[in-house]
């Protein structure tokens, strides 16, 4: 492993790219790819503890919509009548991970409109550090939703550093986004090690393992390629600074029988936590909430408000007919969490985050592709199951 390579190609062949990918929004941080993984003589055995898991103790299965647009986030301003609009969605599967460097850009945006109150539409991750930021400006907010968490489509998000999950279709990766989207990556990642260490832990870091039956890396980089474009992979090649090489563990160096591994390092969200943290700064610096849906852009003219951040996500392609609002499909099985097991797990098209509000499994199928165009949120028993079990089988005996 002395070439350089990204983390879709390192992981390819037993599906752990597509985990990483697929999961946030429903997904995890990135391989630095500079020099390649480090050697397995480099690394000492895990000794992890072993983690307990089966289908029966599944507590709920739960479904969510990530907001798809192949250009990327839409983070422009519109003027409606007399109100002006900021929007601030549409980041696929990398909500929480650009939240704060977007609403960033959106903040500063509505800034330039001279208000000194303004309102944010939407209470998920994007909504809650827009009406942060704008607090932390001197600004009077008010937050308007439908729901609060738990009960937004944010709060059914895997919950791992993911910033360029499905972030956009890399036709559309030009120069001048790849520069935008590090911007808000990299003030992202620096606002969520602020949070490192707090009560509840919003935020930590966990070790993570990429698993491949033997056959399986033998294979690795052979599988055909989806002939349909190919989402954005720019992690590699803007952000390698912010993560250790990962590191290449051979058979019998680690604690998954005879399999080749990758270990390395990703930043975790603990999802009720977060939102409860920043619920409770906002209400303690004066903000309001205001519980109201809006069917059409119309809808909005009843406002006080002059200047509005629109952060609804998903909702933006009914609000304002936003067609280039693709939906991609993520379920996760949640079960209690285990109290000492902390590190994760991707193996056969599946993944184990051990969060600390709940432990999730999830299954991304074989192909970036899954779950898009899919606007289905009815629960699939079967394909928890199937996450579940692929876990489980990495601790079974061998046969």
């Amino acid at each position: 492993m002395d070439e350089r390579v990204g983390r879709r190609r390192i992981l390819s062949g037993a599906g752990a790219a597509l985990l990483l990918t697929a999961m946030q929004g429903c997904s995890p941080g990135q391989l630095r790819g500079a020099g390649g993984a480090r050697g397995a003589a480099q690394a000492a055995p895990p000794q992890l503890p072993p983690l307990h898991v089966a289908p029966d103790q599944i507590t709920r299965i739960t479904v969510c919509t990530r907001p798809f647009r192949a250009a990327g986030p839409r983070l422009d301003v519109e003027q409606l009548g007399l109100k002006t609009v900021v929007h601030n969605y549409g980041h696929g599967g990398s909500g929480w991970s650009l939240s704060w460097g977007s609403s960033g850009i959106a903040v500063r945006k509505a800034l330039a409109s001279g208000t000194r109150e303004i309102a944010v539409i939407g209470c998920g991750a994007l909504g809650l550090t827009s009406a942060t930021l704008l607090q932390r400006a001197g600004i009077d907010v008010t937050i308007y939703a439908k729901d609060l968490p738990p009960n937004v489509r944010s709060s059914l998000a895997t919950g791992l550093w993911s910033p360029d999950s499905r972030i956009c279709l890399e036709e559309n990766a030009t120069p001048a986004f790849r520069q935008l989207w590090e911007g808000m990556a990299r003030e992202s990642f620096e606002t969520y090690q602020t949070l490192l260490g707090l009560p509840g832990d919003p935020v930590e870091f966990i070790d993570s393992y990429a698993l491949w039956d033997r056959v399986d890396w033998d294979r690795r980089g052979s599988a055909p390629r989806d002939p349909r474009p190919p989402f954005a992979d720019l992690a590699d090649t803007l952000l390698g600074d912010l993560s250790p090489d990962a590191v290449d563990l051979a058979p019998g160096t680690h604690d998954f029988g005879d399999r080749h591994a990758l270990r390395f390092r990703q930043m975790m969200f603990n999802l009720g936590a977060c939102a409860r943290l920043l619920m409770e700064d906002f209400l303690v610096n004066h903000g309001r909430i205001q519980i109201a849906e809006f069917r059409t852009p119309a809808d909005l003219a009843a406002l006080p408000q002059k200047t509005l951040i629109n952060a609804t996500g998903y909702g933006a392609r009914a609000l304002f007919d936003d067609r280039t609002v693709i939906p991609v499909r993520g379920q996760l099985a949640r079960m209690a969490p285990q109290s000492d097991v902390h590190y994760g797990l991707y193996y056969r098209h599946a993944a184990f985050v051990p969060r600390r509000d709940g432990a999730v499994f999830q299954y991304t199928g074989d192909s970036d592709y899954y779950g898009f165009d899919d606007a289905t949120t009815v629960p699939s028993r079967e394909e928890a199951e199937l996450a579940v079990n692929t876990i489980a089988g990495l601790y079974a005996p061998a046969s």
